[in-house]
């Protein structure tokens, strides 16, 4: 087993290189090893091109060898027509006889028919080898399949007094508690991931742009939640940068759970993941909710002393960064830390 669990670590090492970039698809990769080394490699690229079967059985220069090889891949193979033919069907066709699969796709249109299929076909199947690090590595995939939600990351930054914001301000702009390394990094989280959500305030009070202007990268979704249709059409969100979709109260009842209709109306329209970059309001909204994640927190080494005080939160710190004067602490929710 612990052999196994070599090569499934090289497959998550590999499906790595295609994050941000396999949506709607989960990231994967794959190994193939013949008598001890490893003989092929490859990753799922781009949705819409070869999944990491296919690049990995290809980068096999002599193919008879596939016959005595074993395949590793970090997620069970597919057994359905996609953009792509089923990978489950190239492997019985290579005639490759052992498979070890890291865990099953959670997606329904697989979802144990391809280790089915592999299995009818007298394949020897080893499933489960590092479960839960082959589901964390997809952790947007597993919530969005598993739970009908996106993956909820919570982001703010405050004063080393706990503010996010000042009592008062003279310009419609953000007052910045963090550095300027610190808000790169932000711009990079942005083109991570599917969407970016901020509350009606925050939009009126700061005008963001919500883009990836600091970082070679893709914009996200822009989603604003203004009830009343308060916010001025002139601001940056509703520029021609990055799409915009508005929820108003055509699409959710702020009488009731307003994040678990986010969530539902998110899912609806497959975003898989989003940053919850809003104001006090909107991001302990999540918090008191439970639905929430991940939760991104900047300590900016800069005092308030009067304003609007940081949400309150509890869960298990990750990780703790320094960059430069900064603290970024990573947290998790304990009571949403299981994909399966």
């Amino acid at each position: 087993m612990k052999l196994h669990e070599k090569y499934i670590k090289r497959c998550i090492q590999l499906a790595k290189n295609g994050f941000g970039s396999t949506y709607p698809n989960p990231m994967v990769g794959c190994v193939i090893v013949h008598n001890g080394l490893i003989i092929g490699e490859g990753w799922h690229q781009k949705a819409g091109e070869p999944h990491a079967e296919v690049n990995a059985i290809r980068s096999v220069k002599d193919q008879t060898l596939l016959k005595e090889s074993t395949i590793y891949v970090s997620l069970e193979p597919c057994s359905h027509f996609g953009k792509t033919p089923p990978c489950c069907d190239l492997i019985i066709a290579k005639d490759i006889p052992n498979i070890v699969v890291g865990t099953v796709d959670p997606f329904a249109k697989v979802a144990g028919e391809g280790i089915r299929r592999l299995k009818e076909a007298g394949k020897n199947v080893t499933l489960g080898v590092l479960q839960q690090e082959c589901a964390e590595l997809n952790k947007r995939f597993f919530t969005f399949h598993n739970k009908n939600r996106p993956y909820i990351i919570l982001k703010w930054a405050e004063t080393t007094d706990g503010f996010i914001a000042p009592e008062s301000k003279l310009k419609q702009q953000p007052v910045w508690i963090t550095n300027a390394f610190s808000r790169q990094m932000v711009h990079r989280w942005r083109s991570e991931e599917q969407a970016i959500l901020i509350g009606t305030q925050t939009a009126i009070d700061d005008n963001p742009s919500l883009t990836t202007r600091e970082w070679a990268g893709k914009n996200p979704l822009r989603i604003v939640v203004d009830s009343h249709g308060r916010i001025p059409k002139e601001n940056h969100i509703f520029d021609n940068q990055a799409k915009t979709t508005v929820l108003s109260a055509a699409e959710i009842n702020f009488e009731e759970n307003i994040p678990a209709q986010i969530a539902e109306c998110l899912f609806k329209n497959h975003i898989q993941s989003v940053i919850i970059e809003g104001g006090r309001q909107t991001i302990q909204t999540f918090i008191d909710s439970g639905m929430w994640d991940e939760a991104r927190i900047f300590k900016g080494n800069k005092t308030f002393e009067k304003g609007l005080k940081s949400p309150v939160i509890t869960g298990t710190i990750m990780s703790k960064q320094t960059i430069l004067e900064d603290e970024l602490l990573i947290l998790t929710n304990d009571d949403q830390h299981n994909y399966f």
